[in-house]
């Protein structure tokens, strides 16, 4: 006859192996849940910090100092590719916006559709959109391929180096893009560019319009 194990020896020894199989789901559940809660953590932070909006430097690199959104018109002029030089003194009773690019800067790129779609949009109601181009000698030439890939249809010109140094004084990061009203004042100003620009240069665009000059 085969060994037995008494029914009641049995039962201590299953009952001991489940207590052991308890206590390791146990600890690997607190494991994975500790991971869990890691990871959420990080995620949460990730969230709630700021991304920066995409930027490219411009070359070459100007420097000034300027800051004065809300208040008086800032001097600016550029020369348009018919030779034709603009001050933007002349635009005033229109909302302006002025955008500093280059070709090879892939944020300005992406800005480029949607400064196309405000211009087709907006146009009729008195709004100016200005690119000013500051990727150097050797952006200039790209630039006609450029107006025929993206559609661009505003204006392109070539900033004064006083009007650059102007309004890239503290960041000489590429897109900036500046927003002023039919009065000429600085309302807003971007650096960079992202959904979140799009958005909220949209709405300064409208809040302007909306505006009466005196």
């Amino acid at each position: 006859m085969l060994p037995r194990v008494p029914l009641k020896s049995q039962a201590r020894r299953l009952a001991a192996a489940f207590a052991v199989f308890a206590l390791v789901a146990l600890a690997a559940s607190c494991e994975n849940d500790g991971a869990s809660k890691k990871r959420a953590e990080e995620a949460r932070l990730k969230a709630a910090t700021p991304q920066a909006p995409r930027t490219n430097l411009p070359m070459p690199p100007v420097s000034a100092s300027h800051d004065n959104a809300g208040g008086a018109a800032p001097a600016g002029a550029w020369t348009q590719p018919d030779g034709r030089r603009v001050r933007l003194e002349d635009l005033r009773g229109q909302v302006v916006v002025l955008d500093f690019w280059a070709t090879y800067c892939p944020p300005c790129r992406d800005e480029i559709p949607h400064l196309v779609r405000l211009q087709k949009q907006y146009g009729p109601k008195g709004l100016k959109v200005i690119g000013l181009n500051v990727g150097g000698a050797e952006d200039q030439p790209k630039i006609p391929d450029f107006v025929k890939l993206y559609g661009i249809q505003y204006q392109l010109a070539a900033p004064d180096e006083e009007t650059a140094s102007l309004f890239l004084a503290d960041d000489d990061s590429i897109p900036q893009t500046f927003v002023l009203d039919r009065r000429g004042r600085l309302v807003r100003h971007f650096v960079g560019y992202d959904s979140q620009v799009a958005s909220e240069l949209e709405a300064a665009v409208n809040d302007a319009l909306a505006e009466k000059a005196d």
